[in-house]
């Protein structure tokens, strides 16, 4: 009675499963949307790299009024100014700092015993007006007595603390370095931290006032926390900041790609509704090392597939010997962002491709009520695909694991939304391509079971309880009575498209389920990407292996029986290392070659946007010739665990919700349509060499006897 329940139940569930692709689709098209709401791009480059380099050069004020003229005629629009140091402000020719010992020289004086202080000379009144309040406030906040000194008609500062603390101390931006960047034309970038403590209330409310009345619409965060973390547990600070940026209509820009994420940055996108935006930052050494066209495609690249929208470069003074002096990146950066008479810089391109330079915005985004609804109904059918894989493998437990699996999604929507999402994404992105694949050899069993024939040995018949016939060879090897080239390759093609179809059911689930505005900010990241890349392939094998003969027990008892072989052995080592290579791809993380990245190039230039390699240079050629070769010989069934790394990698690429919806489709629609038109070269391939072994073995055989 079971057994007719879970057969009845199959069909309900194939029919929640494509209900929840239904709903999901409009949430997709939302999403769509909502990455259409912010193109424009923002250049920003590191103003204190530039008073560093400055400190490098003969006369470093010039200098620095050159290089902002050249920054602009770039194309560069912001500028990132950290809080104060003194050491910045020496830079910046502001002021000059001095030990005691040094203080007593410019008095005539030797050392004082005892005392080792740091002595603030200032370059003239406007200076001290500037920066005296500033510093007093910051030192005397710390405990750290401040009191006036002279030298000569110069006005100075003495702080009762060495210079190597002093040099090491906090402040707020330079307010003069603000107004002279604002007063080249551009926009600025404050760099806050979470160094200056205790955290003060109306001063922070007065900086944030004053950066609202100044125009400054993004703070970016220096460190490993953002402002007010530290003090938030007795003061509330995190959240007294986050409710002052709100009110002063102020964003918060997130680091792309840090090793360990801002403490407090999810919290902070919180309080503001998600005021964020993205930012990919250039090294100091890739500024130097990497060529401008390199720099160029990295820019495109996080722009169009990442959604990035705000570009932070970096600078650093380098020795250099076979030069002979001290050498920086600037011009290398010109070139890259600006370009020059012959090519085209990294703004012109984008712009081209619909990213204008500008103020860089947050995505618009909402939730209608009516995805409620819908992403209920998206849920339920990811629980009826995760029974419908396990019913494949145990089908006793198709309708049992559907209703268990809608106990545990309630319990764990009372634990988690979130992590409830999170599972049931992963569970469908991992049951539909493993169900597509096994769905396509199903079909060339129905299409083999039967037709049968030896080659080279004899085979006996058996029984099977499942209503097929299985096969025992003794000898040689044994082929299917195959269809006609013109039909098998019908079938091939038609089988290749269908389970892609299959397979793309987990991509509904992903974007379906996984659509908060986190996913998309890379607050919130998609967790199980790795067993996604290994359980259909895993998943795929087991079937393959033992669930497409006589029995289970039967085929087990093969594999357990095999004599292992020394080239068993080299294969299985092969397979490792391919199986490591594979891995070390996947994710961000991956390393790509020379070669590769010339090829990416191209890609991009040809279609413009890149398809997965693995997909359509591997997993799908392979797939198509695998199935049009499976309708005839047995043993090329095993191409169909690897045709399971290009239905899982289409899947996959949903999975990265930081890329552009449209962009993930096109480049799966690119893989399928590369991969075949090399599949069909390869199936030609081998009709060739299939016909000329067949012309030339009886010669060679004839030719071994005599």
């Amino acid at each position: 009675m079971l057994k007719n329940w879970n057969r009845r139940a199959r069909t309900l569930l194939w029919g929640l499963t494509i209900l929840g692709v239904l709903a999901a689709l409009p949430i997709g098209f939302s999403r769509h949307e909502m990455e259409q709401t912010s193109n424009q791009v923002e250049y920003v480059f590191n103003y204190r790299d530039l008073l560093l380099i400055s400190n490098y050069q003969a006369r470093p004020q010039e200098f620095v009024s050159e290089q902002l003229a050249k920054l602009k005629e770039a194309g560069f629009t912001t500028l990132a100014v950290f809080e104060s140091t003194l050491e910045e402000l020496v830079w910046s020719g502001r002021l000059t700092v001095y030990n005691s010992a040094q203080q007593a020289l410019l008095n005539g004086k030797t050392a004082p015993l005892g005392e080792n202080f740091t002595y603030i000379l200032f370059a003239d009144a406007d200076a001290e007006a500037a920066y005296a309040p500033m510093i007093r406030s910051a030192f005397e906040k710390a405990g750290i007595p401040a009191r006036e000194w002279s030298f000569g008609e110069r006005p100075g500062l003495l702080l009762e603390t060495p210079v190597e603390d002093s040099s090491l101390r906090s402040m707020q931006p330079d307010p003069v370095a603000i107004a002279k960047i604002r007063e080249a034309g551009f926009h600025v970038l404050p760099r806050l931290s979470d160094r200056i403590r205790p955290y003060d209330p109306e001063e922070m409310n007065r900086l944030l006032q004053s950066y609202a009345d100044q125009g400054i619409t993004r703070v970016l965060f220096d460190g490993d926390k953002v402002t007010g973390y530290t003090d938030q547990a007795d003061k509330k600070s995190l959240t007294h900041f986050g409710e002052l940026l709100k009110q002063h209509n102020i964003g918060l820009v997130r680091i792309e790609n840090l090793k360990n994420p801002q403490s407090g940055m999810n919290k902070l996108a919180y309080v503001t509704d998600y005021n964020i935006v993205r930012l990919y930052s250039l090294s100091g050494s890739d500024a130097a090392a990497m060529t401008p066209e390199a720099i160029i495609d990295r820019f495109k690249l996080a722009a169009k597939d990442r959604n990035i929208r705000m570009f932070y470069m970096n600078a650093s003074p380098v020795r250099s010997l076979d030069k002979g002096g001290i050498t920086h990146p600037m011009d290398n950066l010109y070139l890259a962002i600006g370009g020059d008479a012959e090519k085209k810089g990294a703004v012109e391109q984008l712009a081209e491709v619909g990213f204008e330079p500008g103020q860089a915005q947050p995505f618009d985004y909402e939730y209608p009520a009516w995805h409620k609804v819908l992403r209920a109904i998206v849920a339920l059918g990811a629980i009826a695909i995760i029974a419908l894989l396990i019913g494949v493998f145990i089908p006793m437990l198709t309708l049992p694991s559907f209703i268990l699996g809608l106990i545990g999604s309630a319990g764990l929507y009372v634990v988690s939304t979130s992590l409830l999402e999170q599972a049931l994404a992963l569970g469908a992105s991992i049951a539909a391509p493993t169900l597509g694949v096994i769905w396509a050899l199903s079909r060339v069993r129905s299409h083999t079971e039967g037709n049968r024939r030896i080659v080279g040995g004899t085979w006996e018949e058996q029984p099977s309880q499942a209503g097929d016939n299985s096969d025992r060879l003794f000898g040689g090897r044994w082929l299917f009575d195959a269809p006609p080239f013109g039909k098998r390759l019908v079938s091939a093609i038609s089988l290749y498209i269908l389970t892609a179809v299959i397979s793309l059911l987990g991509a509904a689930y992903v974007f379906g389920l996984l659509n908060n505005i986190t996913y998309s900010l890379v607050l919130e990241q998609f967790r199980g990407v790795s067993l996604l890349h290994l359980a259909p392939i895993g998943l795929t094998a087991l079937y393959v292996f033992l669930y497409t003969g006589h029995s289970v027990k039967d085929n087990l008892r093969k594999l357990l029986g095999l004599n292992i072989t020394v080239l068993m052995v080299a294969v299985a080592a092969v397979l490792g290392v391919v199986g490591m290579y594979y891995l070390s791809r996947t994710g961000n993380a991956g390393q790509v070659s020379s070669i590769e990245l010339v090829f990416r190039n191209l890609l991009e230039e040809t279609f413009g946007v890149r398809p997965r390699n693995k997909e359509f240079m591997l997993a799908h050629p392979l797939f198509l010739l695998g199935l049009f070769l499976s309708l005839r010989y047995r043993a090329a069934w095993v191409l169909m665990i690897v045709a399971s790394i290009g239905q899982l990698s289409m899947v996959d690429t949903f999975a990265h919700i930081h890329t552009p919806i449209v962009i993930s489709l096109i480049r799966v629609l690119l893989g399928l349509g590369l991969g075949g038109i090399i599949g069909l070269l390869l199936i030609a391939a081998w009709q060739l060499a299939e016909g000329v072994w067949k012309a030339w073995a009886p010669k060679f055989k004839a030719g071994r006897t005599g």
